[in-house]
């Protein structure tokens, strides 16, 4: 696992052992990334359910200005640090070790980008995502990743469906916030 591209290209990441983490392939993690790239410049993103933090990591080698990595797990937390110090992003990262669902819930923060790459098979995007959405800012997006096999998320109220994408056993889902500018048009 790496990053595919940035000031960061190449480094190696690490992610935690066991199969409570699946990390994003190359293929689909460029997908999501061409996908959203003119977003990215200085943009607030989080990295909800972050494992290895790779994406969150990606998106900061490719110009975010900050990120936020929420995971329950210590063993990821310990992940997300070290892939941190390797890339050089501690300063623009915070690390938070908690439930993604308390945090989604209770943060007074919004985000450009919401990253929801949930454990699969528990059907955590379609009962995170409203809570998500609350916590987006006009014109950002949420990129949902998950099993191809599991019902394609539903639009929450006040957000578009931007387009899936199908990559084998993988589907990714990217919603959009219009601004109020867009809306009124």
């Amino acid at each position: 696992m790496r990053v595919i591209t940035g000031i960061a290209r190449g480094r190696r990441l690490v992610a935690p052992e066991g199969l409570d983490v699946r990390p994003t392939a190359d293929k689909v993690k460029e997908g999501i990334f061409s996908a959203v790239q003119f977003e990215l410049e200085g943009a607030r993103v989080l990295d909800l359910f972050a494992g290895s933090g790779q994406m969150g990591i990606e998106a900061l080698s490719r110009g975010a200005g900050h990120a936020v990595f929420i995971d329950n797990s210590l063993r990821s937390i310990r992940c997300v640090n070290e892939n941190l110090r390797n890339t050089g992003f501690e300063r623009q990262s915070e690390v938070i070790n908690r439930d993604s669902y308390d945090y989604i819930k209770l943060t007074a923060q919004t985000f450009d980008i919401i990253i929801l790459d949930p454990p699969y098979r528990y059907n955590h995007i379609a009962n995170i995502l409203p809570f998500a959405a609350k916590k987006l800012n006009e014109g950002g997006s949420i990129i949902c990743e998950y099993e191809s096999e599991a019902e394609e998320p539903s639009a929450p109220e006040g957000m578009t469906l931007r387009k899936t994408y199908h990559y084998g056993k993988i589907n990714v889902t990217i919603f959009c916030k219009p601004s109020e500018e867009v809306a009124e048009e």
